[in-house]
Protein backbone atom coordinates (compact mmCIF):
# COMPACT_ATOMS: atom_id res chain seq x y z
CA UNK A 1 0.00 0.00 0.00
CA UNK A 2 1.58 3.57 -1.19
CA UNK A 3 1.44 6.23 1.15
CA UNK A 4 -0.73 8.98 0.15
CA UNK A 5 1.35 11.72 1.88
CA UNK A 6 5.17 10.59 0.17
CA UNK A 7 4.06 7.70 -2.19
CA UNK A 8 6.74 5.21 -0.09
CA UNK A 9 5.48 1.84 -1.07
CA UNK A 10 5.83 0.30 2.82
CA UNK A 11 3.62 0.86 5.47
CA UNK A 12 2.29 -1.06 8.90
CA UNK A 13 -0.96 -2.09 9.90
CA UNK A 14 -1.82 -0.65 13.02
CA UNK A 15 -5.03 -1.61 14.06
CA UNK A 16 -7.76 -3.28 12.21
CA UNK A 17 -11.46 -3.69 12.76
CA UNK A 18 -14.28 -5.47 11.22
CA UNK A 19 -16.92 -2.77 9.50
CA UNK A 20 -20.19 -2.67 7.68
CA UNK A 21 -21.60 -5.73 9.35
CA UNK A 22 -18.86 -7.92 8.63
CA UNK A 23 -18.39 -7.75 4.82
CA UNK A 24 -15.64 -5.24 5.27
CA UNK A 25 -12.12 -4.52 7.31
CA UNK A 26 -10.79 -1.50 8.21
CA UNK A 27 -7.09 -0.80 8.98
CA UNK A 28 -5.00 1.81 10.31
CA UNK A 29 -2.07 2.27 8.92
CA UNK A 30 1.32 3.98 9.42
CA UNK A 31 3.69 4.98 6.73
CA UNK A 32 7.28 3.46 7.64
CA UNK A 33 8.79 6.22 6.04
CA UNK A 34 7.21 9.68 6.89
CA UNK A 35 4.80 7.86 9.62
CA UNK A 36 1.84 9.36 8.28
CA UNK A 37 -1.68 7.55 9.39
CA UNK A 38 -4.39 6.72 6.98
CA UNK A 39 -6.69 4.58 7.00
CA UNK A 40 -7.98 1.71 4.38
CA UNK A 41 -10.96 -0.38 3.81
CA UNK A 42 -10.29 -4.21 2.59
CA UNK A 43 -13.56 -5.33 1.17
CA UNK A 44 -13.95 -8.51 -0.82
CA UNK A 45 -15.18 -8.58 -4.50
CA UNK A 46 -17.88 -11.54 -4.56
CA UNK A 47 -19.08 -10.60 -7.79
CA UNK A 48 -17.73 -8.64 -10.91
CA UNK A 49 -21.54 -6.73 -11.18
CA UNK A 50 -22.89 -5.08 -13.79
CA UNK A 51 -25.16 -2.31 -14.01
CA UNK A 52 -27.92 -1.94 -17.16
CA UNK A 53 -27.75 1.26 -17.63
CA UNK A 54 -31.42 3.43 -18.97
CA UNK A 55 -30.43 3.45 -22.92
CA UNK A 56 -29.64 -0.81 -21.89
CA UNK A 57 -25.91 -0.24 -22.20
CA UNK A 58 -23.69 -1.73 -19.20
CA UNK A 59 -20.79 -0.63 -17.78
CA UNK A 60 -19.05 -2.24 -14.01
CA UNK A 61 -20.88 -1.68 -11.06
CA UNK A 62 -18.98 1.41 -9.43
CA UNK A 63 -19.35 1.48 -5.31
CA UNK A 64 -17.42 4.40 -4.87
CA UNK A 65 -19.33 6.33 -7.56
CA UNK A 66 -22.54 5.30 -6.10
CA UNK A 67 -21.57 5.83 -2.28
CA UNK A 68 -20.44 9.37 -3.24
CA UNK A 69 -24.01 10.31 -4.36
CA UNK A 70 -25.06 8.49 -1.27
CA UNK A 71 -23.34 10.87 0.62
CA UNK A 72 -24.18 13.68 -1.13
CA UNK A 73 -27.50 13.32 -0.18
CA UNK A 74 -26.87 12.88 3.24
CA UNK A 75 -24.62 15.75 3.88
CA UNK A 76 -25.15 17.30 7.10
CA UNK A 77 -27.84 15.04 7.90
CA UNK A 78 -27.86 12.58 11.32
CA UNK A 79 -26.67 9.52 9.23
CA UNK A 80 -23.44 7.81 10.16
CA UNK A 81 -21.10 6.56 7.42
CA UNK A 82 -21.30 3.16 8.97
CA UNK A 83 -25.01 2.69 8.71
CA UNK A 84 -24.80 3.67 5.20
CA UNK A 85 -22.25 1.33 4.30
CA UNK A 86 -23.73 -1.37 6.26
CA UNK A 87 -26.98 -0.88 3.71
CA UNK A 88 -25.64 -0.86 0.74
CA UNK A 89 -23.72 -4.26 1.22
CA UNK A 90 -26.68 -5.47 2.24
CA UNK A 91 -28.84 -4.19 -1.11
CA UNK A 92 -24.95 -5.08 -3.17
CA UNK A 93 -25.71 -8.92 -1.36
CA UNK A 94 -29.17 -8.79 -2.94
CA UNK A 95 -28.77 -7.83 -6.63
CA UNK A 96 -25.58 -10.16 -6.64
CA UNK A 97 -27.68 -13.33 -5.97
CA UNK A 98 -29.78 -12.25 -9.02
CA UNK A 99 -27.54 -12.01 -11.52
CA UNK A 100 -24.63 -11.19 -13.18
CA UNK A 101 -26.53 -7.43 -14.34
CA UNK A 102 -28.87 -5.13 -12.30
CA UNK A 103 -30.79 -2.10 -13.47
CA UNK A 104 -29.62 0.82 -12.66
CA UNK A 105 -33.24 1.58 -12.29
CA UNK A 106 -33.18 -1.52 -9.68
CA UNK A 107 -30.46 0.24 -7.92
CA UNK A 108 -32.43 3.68 -7.89
CA UNK A 109 -35.40 2.38 -6.59
CA UNK A 110 -33.57 0.47 -3.78
CA UNK A 111 -31.33 3.11 -2.95
CA UNK A 112 -34.45 5.92 -2.37
CA UNK A 113 -36.10 2.94 -0.14
CA UNK A 114 -33.21 3.08 1.71
CA UNK A 115 -32.67 6.49 2.14
CA UNK A 116 -36.69 6.98 2.45
CA UNK A 117 -36.31 4.75 5.49
CA UNK A 118 -33.22 6.11 7.06
CA UNK A 119 -33.77 10.06 6.58
CA UNK A 120 -36.45 11.35 4.64
CA UNK A 121 -34.50 14.64 3.74
CA UNK A 122 -31.64 12.37 2.29
CA UNK A 123 -34.39 11.05 0.54
CA UNK A 124 -35.84 13.64 -1.41
CA UNK A 125 -32.20 14.77 -2.08
CA UNK A 126 -31.77 11.64 -3.87
CA UNK A 127 -34.99 11.48 -5.57
CA UNK A 128 -34.55 14.83 -6.97
CA UNK A 129 -31.67 14.02 -9.16
CA UNK A 130 -32.89 10.07 -9.57
CA UNK A 131 -35.60 10.96 -10.67
CA UNK A 132 -34.32 13.95 -12.69
CA UNK A 133 -36.82 16.54 -10.93
CA UNK A 134 -37.73 19.20 -13.80
CA UNK A 135 -39.59 21.90 -11.71
CA UNK A 136 -40.87 22.45 -8.51
CA UNK A 137 -44.00 20.92 -8.94
CA UNK A 138 -42.40 17.62 -9.90
CA UNK A 139 -40.85 17.85 -6.37
CA UNK A 140 -44.08 18.91 -4.95
CA UNK A 141 -45.65 16.01 -6.09
CA UNK A 142 -42.81 13.61 -4.60
CA UNK A 143 -42.93 15.45 -1.50
CA UNK A 144 -46.62 15.04 -1.24
CA UNK A 145 -46.14 11.26 -1.75
CA UNK A 146 -43.49 11.02 1.47
CA UNK A 147 -46.57 13.15 3.75
CA UNK A 148 -49.07 10.36 2.32
CA UNK A 149 -46.89 7.68 3.02
CA UNK A 150 -46.57 8.99 7.04
CA UNK A 151 -50.22 8.72 7.09
CA UNK A 152 -50.88 5.83 6.12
Amino acid sequence: MYCPSCNHENSKVIDSRVTDGGSSIRRRRECEKCEFRFTTFERAQTTNLMVEKRDGTLEPYDREKLEKGILTACAKRPISLEKIREKLSELEDRWGKGGSAVSATTIGEDISDMLRSLDEIAFIRFASVYKKFKDVETFKLEFEKLIEGKKA
